[in-house]
């Protein structure tokens, strides 16, 4: 992989937590594999290399890849606008996040006890679940700046629902982190869209 599709990885990592997000305050309901593959995420802490942080290829990324093509294409009829507006957000977020050491330190040390929780109950297993989106609560959303999900209320309003878009979030979040330490930069997404999705096309395809 080129260094550009390394980053092409995290940023559509990033955009497939939006997506998944997105469709969840929608409609309710997510596919477990892509769940467990955005979650899957939050544990692996020494990847030999960016696909092995989502199981070792980017078929579950496939969504998030569509996302961003559209993003970068700036076509009105294939830009899904809130998650666009959710990877934005969380990008910035992200940088936020890297003046807190003492947030990043939670984080650390709760990961760690989440993945103990994983090795017990199952990486899907609603405990989990609820401790992943328990600490996006206490770090991220401690933040001025929110996320404000649009979606059905119906779906918005159940625990577990919730609990699952705090989750995505924080590998959104995760995802946005390592684009940065791949060398991922903002501007790239405004001024080298062309040579993005000259790389990004392939992966698509896969």
């Amino acid at each position: 992989m080129t260094p550009i599709q390394e980053q092409l990885v995290a940023l559509g990592a990033v955009f497939q937590s939006a997506v998944l997000v997105d469709k969840l305050a929608r409609t309710g309901q997510i596919g477990e594999p892509a769940l467990a593959c955005m979650l899957g995420s939050l544990l692996v802490r020494d990847p030999k290399n960016t696909l092995e942080i989502y199981g070792g290829d980017d078929l579950g990324l496939r969504d998030g890849y569509r996302a961003l093509v559209g993003a970068l294409e700036r076509d009105p009829s294939s830009l899904q606008r809130d998650p666009l507006r959710y990877a934005l957000a969380l990008l910035g977020l992200e940088r936020q996040l890297d003046k807190r050491d003492d947030l990043l330190q939670i984080m650390g040390s709760r990961l760690d006890q989440i993945q103990q929780q994983t090795e017990h109950f199952g990486l899907v297993h609603d405990n989990v679940i609820a401790s992943c989106g328990g600490l996006y609560q206490d770090t991220i959303s401690t933040f001025r700046q929110r996320i404000q999900v649009q979606g059905d209320m119906r779906h918005l309003q159940q625990p577990s629902n919730a609990s699952k878009i705090r989750a995505l979030l924080l590998a959104g979040i995760r995802a946005a982190r390592l684009w940065r330490q791949l060398g991922g930069h903002r501007w790239q997404l405004v001024f080298s869209r062309g040579k993005l999705l000259k790389e990004l096309y392939p992966l698509l395809r896969g």
